[in-house]
């Protein structure tokens, strides 16, 4: 059941950040934003799914994490470019879009452990 509420956390989290990318860089095309969305939900589940089976298997977890990600920007970039009407650089779009909500998702961690005074 863990694994669930991994995935839907995941899931969750990559819509917002992404969408979020999506409208800081300028863009306003409401089919673009739907592809945004429809693409990070076609990628997202089995990226996590496989990190944690590979994690699991014992393979390190900073190569699954490089190697599962690529795959998810390459792939959204390739959407972005088929799909897209107003991308005009879709694989750096997809790049920058991953590794902002990455990121960010690295840092919610650590910021969730910083005591207020």
């Amino acid at each position: 059941m863990m694994i669930f509420s991994a995935l839907f956390c995941s899931l969750l989290l990559t819509l917002l950040l992404e969408a979020a990318f999506f409208l800081l860089c300028g863009k306003r095309d409401k089919k673009d934003f739907l592809l945004c969305l429809l693409l990070n939900l076609l990628t997202n589940p089995p990226v996590v799914l496989l990190y944690w089976l590979a994690a699991l298997a014992g393979a390190s977890r900073w190569a699954a994490a490089a190697v599962l990600e690529a795959c998810a920007i390459l792939a959204e970039g390739w959407g972005y470019r088929r799909y897209g009407r107003q991308f005009c650089h879709p694989l750096l779009f997809s790049l920058l879009a991953n590794a902002f909500s990455y990121g960010i998702g690295l840092l919610l961690p650590a910021l969730s452990t910083i005591r207020m005074p």
